[in-house]
């Protein structure tokens, strides 16, 4: 993976960065993926999560926003977000 310097980023840090998460809907999901987000964001205000169920109610899209400081600390983010087991899709 190439490294982008501070200069040619699209993104100046530190940040607010909404973070889109899908999952199925059950009583765990958000506040799993609030404990998993404050693990990077001390800060972090699970009442700021935006929900949207799916249609039918199965799935749970969140928009979870995290401050970051670079942009290794928001790929680190986005990697746990995918690598966890009730997540089935990042955005």
């Amino acid at each position: 993976m190439s490294t982008i310097s501070p200069e040619d980023s699209l993104i100046q840090y530190p940040c607010d960065f909404p973070i889109k998460v899908m999952g199925r809907a059950g009583d765990a999901f958000l506040p799993e993926m609030a404990t998993l987000v404050r693990g990077f964001d001390p800060d972090f205000d699970p009442a700021t999560i935006e929900v949207r169920p799916s249609s039918s109610g199965n799935y749970l899209g969140l928009t979870l926003t995290v401050h970051v400081h670079s942009r290794e600390q928001l790929d680190a983010v986005y990697r746990a977000l995918h690598g966890h087991e009730m997540v089935s899709v990042v955005l």
